[in-house]
Parts: structure tokens; sequence; C-alpha cells
């Protein structure tokens, strides 16, 4: 269908007419930071009854959402700005212009676990068990907010031609994500130009989705509190290693074409794997 915004052309899907936002009274809310905001609903939601489903009292997870939200928004902003340092130490009145766009899961999740260990000493509570339950409402909340990616044109792959191609209108992406190999592959219909790409919003949404569904599964059959996180961390990790590598937006160490989250999703996943195989060595030695 001509005249797209989003089009899936070899699934037959199109998405017309498709703002980025909508405007009340002049100001404009971004689809992005509602998604955002529905997969921190979406989070708490599923927290608490993982809690109930446990035998734990759910409030505890409420007392924590207020520390959790407002650090990890932090955490995300920072995290960004380090890797975009370039940018923002010519321009440190940017670093707190987020409705700008900049933020990076990874550093939200590193301050949810953060504020997350002090919240738990504070308040005398077993992190392993506390993760274990909130950790299947971190990845909810990444799959939702993921399709704010989708909303956003952005955090996309290099050009491809598969089935799953996602085609996006040139003039609304970020130009500094447009390679020269989608350049090359762009098609002009009507004057409008479009290029084709992977659509790694959707390949790491659909592979939480899977790695959830195994840690629910999970949840009854685990032996030792902390098992469940770990899950998530090795799910989570092989799953971003491997889609990181096909995104042209990448946040790397300075110059040298290394993905940052790329080497930390590698170093979660084989870290989770080595305390996967503590906790099951200690089970059989404790018999």
């Amino acid at each position: 269908m001509e005249g797209a915004d989003i089009a899936f052309p070899n699934l037959g899907i199109y998405f017309t007419s498709l703002p980025k936002g909508i405007s009340i009274g002049g100001f404009t809310i971004a689809f992005y930071g509602i998604l955002i905001a529905c997969g921190m609903l979406g989070g708490v939601f599923l927290a608490r009854w993982q809690a109930k489903r446990t035998g734990q009292n759910p409030d505890i997870y409420m007392d924590y959402i207020p520390y959790g939200v407002i650090f990890s928004i932090i955490g995300a902003r920072i995290y960004y700005v380090v890797f975009r340092w370039d940018y923002y130490k010519n321009n440190l009145t940017e670093i707190f212009n987020i409705r700008g766009g900049g933020m990076a899961i990874y550093g939200s999740v590193i301050a949810a676990v953060i504020s997350a260990v002090i919240f738990c000493r504070i308040k005398k509570y077993k992190f392993t068990l506390f993760a274990d339950t909130a950790a299947a409402g971190l990845i909810l909340g990444q799959i939702i907010g993921r399709f704010g990616n989708f909303m956003n044109r952005e955090a996309f792959g290099e050009y491809t031609d598969s089935i799953f191609a996602m085609r996006l209108k040139a003039e609304q992406v970020a130009s500094s994500n447009i390679t020269d190999t989608m350049r090359e592959h762009m098609v002009t219909e009507n004057g409008i130009s479009y290029i084709q790409v992977h659509p790694t919003f959707l390949y790491e949404a659909l592979w939480n989705l899977m790695v959830l569904l195994v840690m629910l599964l999970y949840t009854k059959k685990k032996k030792r509190d902390g098992e469940i996180f770990l899950i998530y961390l090795i799910g989570y990790g092989i799953g971003r290693a491997w889609i990181e590598g096909l995104r042209t937006d990448q946040l790397q160490f300075g110059s040298t074409g290394i993905a940052v989250s790329q080497v930390l999703s590698g170093i979660l996943a084989v870290g989770g794997i080595v305390f996967w195989c503590v906790l099951r060595f200690r089970r059989k030695e404790n018999g």
C-alpha cells in the first residue's frame, strides 16, 4: 500500500497515518513515553501477581515502585549520556532534555537492581526472592516498551528483504541511523523514499516473551531463590547479544566499533550460566 508510514510488505501489513505522539492543548505526548508507562504498570501488576502466587505480601513490591521508577529513569539516562559523551560534553544542557530522546534499557536495569539491593537491605527482605518475583515484571515492561521504539521509528537493524522486513519513510528516521546499504536499497514511490530494515524491536519483544513464559512456568519448579532471576539474565543476555549485532544505532566503546550492550549481554549470559551451575552444584552437595 502506497504512502504507509510503516509497513511489512512481505507480510502484507501496512500502517497508514501513524503519528509518533498525540497533541493535547499544544503539548505533544510521545507514544514512546505512553508505552514505557504502560510497560511499568504492566510490570507492577505482574510482579504483584507473582508475589501472591508464591505466597508473598505484594505490598512489598508496591513500596519499592517509587524508588524503582525514579532510579530506573535516572540510570537509563546516565548510561546513554556516558556512551554518547562526545556529543553531550559540548551540549551539557541537553543532558536533562529527556523528551529529546536518549534512554538505554541496560542503564535502567542496572539502576533497578542496585536500588532493589539497597531496598531489600533496608526492609530486611531476601534479595534473591525479591529479584525472582520482580524479574517477571521487568521483562514484561521491556516487551511493552519495545513497541515504543516501533512508534518512534528507531532501534531497527540493517537492510533486509526477509519475510519480516519492515519498511519506513526515510524522512521519519534519524539520518544517522541510515546506513549506506540501506540507501543502496532505498525504494522511492510517489516521491517518498523508504528504507527496509530488520524490525529488531519485534525480534526482541518476541524473544523476551518466550523468556517470560519460561520464567513463569519454572517458578513453581525452582529449588532455590535466585533461579528465576538467573533465567532472566541468561535468556535476555543471549537474545540481546544476537539482536544488538543487527542494530545500526548501537552505543559503542568510543570509536572501537564494539557495541556496549552486546558485550554486557554476553557477560550477563555467561555470568548467569556460571551462577546457575554454582546453585545446582550446591544443591547436589546438600543432598
